[in-house]
């Protein structure tokens, strides 16, 4: 079965609660309502062959690069320099890594920090999967996952909406995993789930 995950209870922050909570906790804003109910990331049948992001050390990734013998994994996440969020999404993935290997599919997750800064996050918290860098939001844009409500020119300008996706070693989007807003994400035991289905 392929699935999308999305949260079942959403509170919506409205505008003002956003910025506050932005100037409060040094968090990118929430998307409002509107930008919530709309459709974000890819559908499933969709293809990005042409998929490229800079490795820790600085070296161009293709889809080739990156996919194992199910496909690639792709975890897109705001940041792992200032979003606790993501930094706890992405030490809770350290547990999907081998699993997911077994089951044919390589573990990428993609931010829109520097290379450098990946590394170091990698280096500090022992990260066993690749870390990708897409500091012009090439990616987030190509997936439609960009989050348009950021303020141009912010530090936050760039950033996807948290989604998992699994691509196929051709670059056929199987299958998107997503909750409606930043502070939650789809658990470890659903992707371990969903790549088995897919990869059965």
């Amino acid at each position: 079965m392929i699935r999308t995950f999305l949260a079942a209870s959403l509170i919506a922050a409205s505008a003002p609660a956003a910025l506050a909570q932005q100037a409060m906790a040094d968090e990118a804003p929430m998307a409002d309502e509107d930008q919530m109910m709309m459709h974000v990331g890819p559908s499933v049948g969709d293809t990005f062959a042409d998929f490229t992001a800079l490795s820790t050390a600085g070296e161009a990734q293709t889809l080739a690069n990156l996919s194992g013998e199910a496909g690639a994994v792709i975890v897109f996440s705001r940041s792992l320099d200032w979003c606790p969020f993501c930094q706890r999404q992405a030490i809770d993935l350290k547990d999907a890594a081998a699993p997911l290997a077994e089951l044919g599919w390589e573990l990428n997750l993609i931010t829109y920090d520097d290379p450098e800064t990946l590394g170091d996050y990698a280096g500090d918290n022992e990260i066993p999967y690749t870390l990708l860098s897409d500091t012009d939001s090439a990616m987030i844009n190509a997936f439609h996952l960009r989050n348009t409500e950021v303020p141009a020119g912010s530090r936050y300008d760039g950033i996807p909406h948290p989604a998992i996706i699994f691509l196929s070693p051709e670059g056929e989007v199987l299958a998107m995993l997503r909750e409606e807003g930043y502070q939650n994400r789809p658990p470890v035991d659903v992707v371990l789930e969903t790549a088995g289905e897919l990869a059965s």
